[in-house]
């Protein structure tokens, strides 16, 4: 048994290794993909290009200018002078912000009735706007705060600082809150869930396709021995992959792992029982590999928009919650980022690794019953 298996996984090796597109797609294409992801999938938003439209023109309006440019987060790309300019700035999109002083602005500060100011953004990108319109009430508020304090200290004829009550936070896991230190981690198990499933759905295909399959289903090879040494080839490339691309997260990046590497390739391997058994599935019922990779694709996509990469679980619908739990990607995503950020260990994360380890299970069980040695 163990002889026939070795031989379909040296089998499989050969013919992977022998096309050059193919270790294009093993060794190429996860590192073109960590690089461009990891430098693309960030929510951190600075140097937001903004126009100044200053009809007060005074101390207090300039002041107000300069917290703003002073700050990381928007920089100065052109000033208006009417509304025609200011329209046309927003509708081209030249610009992500238009700061706009009404006149009197000054004057109304200085008779205690409140400045106003407008901030006009593009919409367009909801996420982006409410982000930068957070920056700016940020640094308004600490503006508002110094004003009040040189007030206070005038009005009460000494320079002893104002009591107050000072908010120190502190972050934990990421204490920068550096986006990539979240989406990195994100971005490694997609990479990871694309490949083993691309690799494992062409291997019955390829058989069929190069007309190979009637020699399996006359040699003395049992189902089983065909579907281990189809996929553990396939697993050691996707771990060996998994390595890779970790490395670059870490010194590349400088992504932190303050977890176990063991629990990650041990939680690494949970999760590749269901991708290689979703795409052993695949294999069973394609007929051409580019309509493996299309069924691929087809599951995917739903796979990664219900697995809290991009949008959290809690804000989607009750009955879609209820969907993602049966999505082996959600809980490979909360221990990757757990492992990476966190540094927690099995007593914390004993949940989702027994979840992967039923899902994978069934998933392969089930393949397994799909799969006959036979064509089609």
């Amino acid at each position: 048994m163990f002889e026939r298996i070795w031989a379909i996984i040296v089998k499989e090796f050969l013919q992977v290794f022998r096309d050059p597109r193919m270790k294009f797609t093993i060794f190429v294409s996860p590192l073109v993909q960590i690089l461009v992801f990891g430098y693309a999938a960030t929510m951190d938003i600075t140097n937001i290009p903004t126009a100044i439209y200053d009809l007060d023109n005074t101390k207090e309006s300039r002041d107000v200018i300069r917290a703003f440019t002073y700050s990381k987060y928007f920089t100065v790309k052109r000033y208006v002078y009417n509304d025609k300019e200011q329209r046309k700035v927003i509708d081209k999109s030249l610009v992500s912000a238009v700061i706009r002083f009404n006149r009197g602005f000054a004057r109304n500060l200085k008779d205690n009735k409140g400045g106003e100011l407008q901030i006009i953004l593009d919409g367009t990108d909801s996420n982006s706007a409410s982000i930068i319109l957070g920056y700016a009430n940020q640094i308004i508020s600490e503006y508002n705060y110094k004003l009040l304090e040189e007030r206070a200290t005038i009005f009460l004829k000494r320079s002893d600082v104002v009591p107050n009550v000072e908010l120190r936070d502190r972050h934990w896991f990421n204490a920068n809150l550096e986006s990539k230190n979240y989406y990195l981690p994100g971005v490694i198990a997609l990479i990871v869930t694309i490949m083993s499933l691309l690799l494992t759905s062409m291997a019955i295909v390829r058989e069929k396709e190069i007309g190979t399959i009637e020699q399996l289903i006359v040699s003395p090879i049992k189902s089983v021995e065909l579907i281990l040494g189809k996929i553990i080839p396939f697993g050691i490339i996707a771990i060996t992959q998994v390595f890779l691309i970790t490395m670059i997260g870490v010194f590349w990046f400088k992504v932190p792992i303050r977890g176990s590497i063991l629990l990650l390739f041990g939680s690494t391997v949970l999760y590749m029982l269901t991708t290689l058994g979703v795409g052993l599935f695949i294999s069973t019922l394609s007929s051409t590999q580019q309509e493996a990779m299309m069924s691929v694709f087809l599951f995917n996509f739903p796979a990664t928009l219900l697995s809290g990469f991009a949008y959290p679980i809690a804000n989607m619908p009750r009955v879609i919650q209820y969907i993602t739990y049966l999505n082996p990607l959600r809980y490979y995503l909360i221990i990757m980022r757990a492992l990476f950020l966190k540094g927690v260990g099995i007593r914390i994360l004993w949940p989702e690794m027994l979840a992967l380890l039923v899902i994978g299970l069934s998933i392969i069980g089930f393949s397994s019953l799909r799969f006959q040695k036979r064509i089609g």
